[in-house]
């Protein structure tokens, strides 16, 4: 196992809690999103309880903020940068275990502001529009972590939640382009969309209505884009793990897509209510864990230092996924909870799965390297 490199990265070992960390943070989130439909969790009282109160802040800062923080320190392979994902992943234990709001907040925060310094420092190093998304994306994080320190409810910091996400795999997608490249009407329209989200996120807390349907049609603009220039919609026709990939990307393009409309079409978020649950978990589920899915058998591997081999079951907990969120929003088009709470059992079980098959994978791989 190789250690920390020269320019003072983690080794794979060091990195592993601030994974358990990661892990942490999405047991407590998904057990308090699941308590909130009324399903029991096999958790102790108060941190599942902490759960269902942080839900949102638990899935979006403590568990995708500390993953993207840890990959964007991978990159870097620089000591400071390792900051981001303990202080998110720090930020999620405080509030899984009762601290103070203030604290986990704070962490939050500090935890963003690092991880907009890396960006910035990889856009300087390279000053391409896929970095300078990327940079957007963290301020986005930051955007919305102070806001919500400051007192802001979720639901006016969550389209900053989303930017932060969206921007980030958008800006990823749009590195890869670099096989397909987009021709520059391309990029400058793919910049446009990037800044009505972030526009739109940026002007929610103050002017509801109007924030929520810039940064909705920004979202959904930016899923047809992804749709037309995406390699993905050549991949799809490979086989293995290229077309799974494609498979989960283009996939989680529809439900961008959706959320986007949802978002432009609702509103004001009030934070409770059949729109606001299928909007949210179409972006916060069917599209990002859909790009998680496709992704964690290349970005985990490059993390952990293991051997991630494809088999085909990784479709099982992707149909799960999918399915379990369609009758989840079909419950809230009808509102009938009790589809919706079978939805969101679904979508728990689809996490579990999808944890369980990437575990079966990495001891097939030590099995084949042995």
């Amino acid at each position: 196992m190789a250690g920390p490199s020269s320019r003072g990265g983690l080794s794979p070992r060091q990195r592993l809690p601030l994974l358990l960390l990661a892990m942490a943070a999405l047991l407590g989130g998904v057990g308090g999103g699941l308590l909130r439909l009324g399903w029991a969790f096999p958790l102790p009282g108060p941190v599942v309880g902490n759960g269902a109160a942080f839900h949102g802040p638990l899935m979006v800062s403590a568990f995708f903020g500390t993953v993207i923080a840890l990959e964007r320190a991978v990159a870097l392979a620089a000591g400071w940068t390792y900051l981001g994902p303990a202080l998110a992943g720090a930020a999620g234990l405080s509030l899984l275990f009762g601290a103070p709001l203030a604290v986990g907040g704070g962490l939050f925060v500090c935890a963003a502001a690092v991880l907009l310094l890396a960006s910035l420092v990889v856009w300087q190093r390279q000053p391409a529009l896929h970095n300078l998304t990327l940079a957007l994306g963290a301020f986005a994080w930051l955007a919305g972590n102070g806001l919500w320190l400051l007192g802001q409810p979720v639901p006016s910091v969550v389209p900053a939640w989303v930017a932060f996400l969206a921007l980030t795999i958008a800006g990823e997608r749009l590195e890869l382009s670099r096989f397909l490249p987009p021709s520059p009407v391309a990029r400058r329209v793919f910049a446009l969309f990037m800044s009505l989200v972030l526009a739109g996120a940026l002007l929610t807390p103050f002017c509801p209505p109007t924030g929520t349907l810039t940064a909705g049609l920004g979202l959904a603009a930016l899923a047809l884009w992804l749709f037309k220039q995406d390699i993905a919609r050549r991949t799809v026709k490979q086989q293995g793990l290229t077309r799974f990939i494609a498979v989960c990307l283009l996939a989680g393009y529809v439900w961008l897509l959706l959320g986007g409309l949802l978002f432009f079409l609702g509103g004001e978020l009030t934070g409770s209510g059949p729109l606001y649950d299928a909007a949210l978990h179409a972006l916060l589920v069917g599209f990002v864990f859909s790009m998680v899915f496709g992704h964690a058998p290349i970005i985990f591997p490059a993390v952990a230092r293991v051997q991630i081999p494809y088999h085909p079951v990784f479709y099982l907990p992707l149909a799960v996924l999918h399915g379990s969120l369609t009758l989840r929003l079909l419950g809230d088009g009808l509102d009938q909870h009790g589809l919706r709470a079978l939805g969101g059992a679904g979508n728990g079980l689809a996490l579990l799965l999808f944890v369980l098959t990437m575990l079966s994978a990495v001891l097939r791989g030590r099995r084949k390297a042995a």
